[in-house]
């Protein structure tokens, strides 16, 4: 059940992530086209791309922890006793799952300290920007405690994009 659920928000994520990804390009195209066609630039485009692109990486990164699309830690697999591989394993998902909490806990501190903000270009709170990091890193220590489970019961995590 916890990989299903898992899957289905990975999936989620990727398909938002697609959808960032159009509107980026729309965004970029736009801003070209102002600049360079019309000699006027759309000033908002610009900041709307750069916040685009922080949801975007940032739900792909999330991803990358579910899927071990991440750097792991691969080269010591090879140096010790097969014995201890898969408490290696857990301890590089646990050590993920802090990097995770953490990025959670300080960009939801950076979101209620800049809230008030405004990016001047949007006319929307500066917090925006921090609430993709947030959301990655919850998304990163649920994603982290699947494979801790999964390595428990001896299965395998499947991709979400299969």
């Amino acid at each position: 059940m916890l990989t299903k659920f898992c899957a289905a928000i990975a999936k989620a994520c990727l398909r938002l992530g697609v959808f960032g990804l159009l509107l980026l390009l729309l965004a970029v195209s736009y801003q070209v086209f102002g600049r360079y066609v019309m000699n006027n630039t759309p000033t908002w485009a610009e900041s709307l791309a750069l916040l685009l692109v922080l949801y975007v990486t940032m739900l792909g990164c999330a991803v990358g922890v579910r899927d071990a699309g991440h750097i792991g830690m691969e080269l010591l697999d090879g140096l010790l006793p097969s014995n201890w591989r898969r408490p290696l394993e857990i301890l590089i998902h646990l050590l993920t799952m802090l990097f995770g909490g953490l990025m959670a806990w300080n960009c939801a501190e950076m979101f209620l300290s800049v809230r008030s903000y405004l990016i001047p270009t949007l006319g929307v709170s500066e917090s925006l920007r921090y609430v993709p990091m947030v959301l990655a890193g919850l998304l990163i220590m649920l994603f982290s405690f699947e494979h801790i489970v999964a390595l428990q019961r001896g299965e395998e995590v499947k991709p979400a994009w299969h």
